[in-house]
């Protein structure tokens, strides 16, 4: 059935003593437009939007676009993966936002980059085959994707926000309008496009179509009719960006550790820190401090900002959801675009700069290459001061470091070391995950021994 008539039928099924083949018989026999329109979108009954599910596919996307895609919560998609396919051949896209003299800088950077990408993948898949020898009782087939991945794995730090990909997903009605009201209010023109074009897709029939009977019927009409930019997303964090120059003081961050973690005991504090997190470049322990040296009132100062534009519709912004555990983690974009599909935990990013520079991945030392990351990271630099923002990120390469905040749980933290340290894994987010679980460990002693994880100097590199 088309979503919103799904929606309409499984709504009116909790409603009615009927049977589902019933409710089904009454749905195809009266206009579901006009039951969402009064029941979700002027009612307010949202989780009717739970019980329709859209499949989009978004096809030549850039990684930056699809990294804003794929932050919600409530979201099942997957991207082209960076290990099992090569990006050598793919182009990339040029952000709209460039002039001609920039966008010449552009292509010539982002051409360098692939031609380093390309020569770094032979030299690792060399060096791993003089390594790893294959195993009597591996494939040969086996053992070259094997080792293809693992030289991907390094490669990879020299693509780019730039280049293409394409995401598939399935999100019920309600998630697919919050994604495409944010989207709509991105500083990004790729992303408020793409936003455009869901709602086009939301408004017309499918175009991959399993039966003749439902081609003839719109994908989504009533919740394209609603798809409107999320001002208040916008607005707050004007908002907040404000709250946070007048109130901050002007020092510079303070040093942390690259995985710091806090468990924060004052809601109020935790709130206003998380809030002034991504419009800041301060570590989340900072924020956190400052914000419980505060009086009541400057607290309130930044809780209201954060409210200031909602209207009714609008729901109280992520960074209000509270956990236990705050991780404050300083990534490659790489390791990020991994750990990002973790959804049962608050993520928050800051803005990406290159302002905490970039990473060379240790086997690209070890394999005598890690200059030619290093120089290459260097031009990336360089290039950039010459170019707009927004913009710039597109340049930036999956080894830039950016900071991130994850919040969860217990059971979350026990299941992301445990998963993300395996030796399957890729080595930056394994390093990461040890010293998660190390940093929970010693905060927590009586819930230690329920703690496992794989320490990274551990490895199977031929085991996928």
């Amino acid at each position: 059935m088309p979503p919103e008539k799904s929606a309409y039928a499984l709504a009116r099924y909790s409603r009615s003593p009927d049977s589902i083949r019933d409710s089904l018989e009454w749905v195809r026999a009266h206009d579901s437009t006009r039951f969402l329109e009064s029941f979700y979108f002027q009612y307010g009954h949202a989780s009717i939007a739970d019980l329709g599910h859209v499949t989009l596919c978004f096809e030549g996307i850039s990684e930056l676009a699809a990294t804003e895609i794929e932050d919600e919560q409530l979201w099942d998609g997957q991207a082209r993966s960076s290990r099992y396919q090569n990006f050598s051949k793919s182009g990339f896209i040029v952000p709209p936002e460039f002039d001609a003299a920039q966008t010449a800088s552009y292509r010539q950077q982002g051409s360098a980059l692939l031609d380093a990408y390309t020569a770094a993948h032979t030299r690792m898949l060399e060096y791993y085959r003089s390594k790893l020898p294959r195993p009597d009782d591996m494939k040969p087939e086996a053992y070259q994707r094997n080792l293809a991945a693992r030289a991907f794995d390094v490669a990879r730090y020299l693509l780019f926000f730039g280049v293409p990909t394409s995401i598939g997903q399935i999100t019920s009605i309600r998630t697919l309008e919050r994604q495409a009201r944010r989207l709509r209010v991105s500083e990004f023109e790729e992303l408020r496009t793409l936003a455009a074009e869901i709602v086009a897709a939301c408004a017309n029939p499918p175009d991959c179509v399993w039966s003749e009977e439902t081609a003839r019927e719109p994908l989504a009409p009533t919740l394209a009719r609603f798809l409107e930019a999320d001002e208040h997303a916008r607005q707050s964090r004007i908002d907040l960006a404000q709250v946070a120059a007048s109130l901050l003081p002007k020092s510079g961050p303070c040093a942390v550790d690259d995985v710091d973690l806090l468990r924060p005991d004052h809601p109020a504090a935790d709130c206003a820190a998380t809030l002034l997190y991504p419009v800041t470049d301060r570590p989340f322990r900072e924020l956190y401090e400052t914000a419980l040296s505060w009086s009541e009132a400057q607290r309130r100062e930044v809780l209201d900002a954060a409210v200031r534009s909602r209207t009714r519709r609008d729901e109280l912004l992520r960074n209000f959801r509270g956990s236990v555990y705050a991780f404050d983690l300083i990534l490659d974009i790489g390791a990020y675009r991994d750990l990002h599909r973790h959804r049962r935990c608050q993520q928050f990013r800051q803005a990406y700069s290159g302002r905490l520079g970039y990473a060379v991945p240790q086997p690209a030392i070890d394999a005598g290459i890690g200059d030619s990351f290093s120089h290459a990271f260097d031009e990336v630099s360089l290039t950039a001061g010459s170019l707009s923002q927004p913009g710039v990120q597109y340049l930036l390469p999956f080894g830039t470091r950016s900071r991130f905040l994850f919040k969860m749980d217990f059971a979350e933290a026990e299941y992301i070391c445990r998963l993300r340290s395996g030796v399957k894994g890729h080595f930056s987010y394994r390093q990461a995950a040890w010293k998660m679980k190390e940093k929970l460990a010693a905060l927590e002693p009586e819930l230690a021994h329920l703690l496992s994880g794989t320490p990274p100097w551990i490895e199977d590199p031929l085991n996928r």
